[in-house]
């Protein structure tokens, strides 16, 4: 499945959701549906942000992955764990959206990738922007971390949806 009609997948998904649905917390720790949305989309900005840099940068980096970066690139994905950040960077995602609101903002996530899908392999590959824990990823590499975090929250998906049947 391309990374967009995942994208397009989950906000089609969106429409089966009610306002309580979306913002239930089944308990302390664990996000709602809508707080997942709002982190996933808040991320793959971050990522075509630094996408865009290296579109931008005129400088070379042989500077490479961290070890973590090489395996999750070398696997395609993102290992079928949990994982917690650190505690400075791991505050709550917004739970107030509105399911509009998130169809919109989805949207316009989709637009923006899409409008990248055929233009970020011309951007030049040493041009690089540093990940706090993958290294130092190039244009492309940004551009498909963005579907292998929407991949890897999956399984939260499956999980949180359990919680409002």
């Amino acid at each position: 499945m391309s990374d967009i009609i995942l994208l397009i997948t989950f906000k089609n998904d969106l429409i089966n959701y009610s306002k309580e649905q979306l913002r239930n917390i089944s308990e302390e720790g664990v996000w709602s549906i809508g707080q997942m949305y709002d982190h996933l989309i808040v991320v793959a900005h971050e990522y075509l942000d630094n996408m865009e840099s290296c579109a931008t940068l005129n400088e070379d980096y042989s500077l490479g992955k961290t070890q973590f970066g090489e395996q999750l690139f070398s696997n395609g994905g993102f290992p079928p764990i949990k994982i917690r950040l650190p505690e400075e960077l791991n505050s709550p995602p917004n739970n107030s959206d509105s399911k509009e609101d998130l169809i919109s903002r989805m949207d316009q996530l989709i637009q923006r990738l899409s409008h990248w899908e055929s233009k970020v392999d011309d951007i030049n590959p040493k041009n690089k922007v540093e990940h706090g824990g993958f290294g130092w990823l190039n244009a492309k590499e940004w551009y498909v971390l963005v579907g292998m975090h929407f991949r890897h929250h999956l399984r939260q998906k499956e999980e949180l949806e359990s919680y409002i049947v």
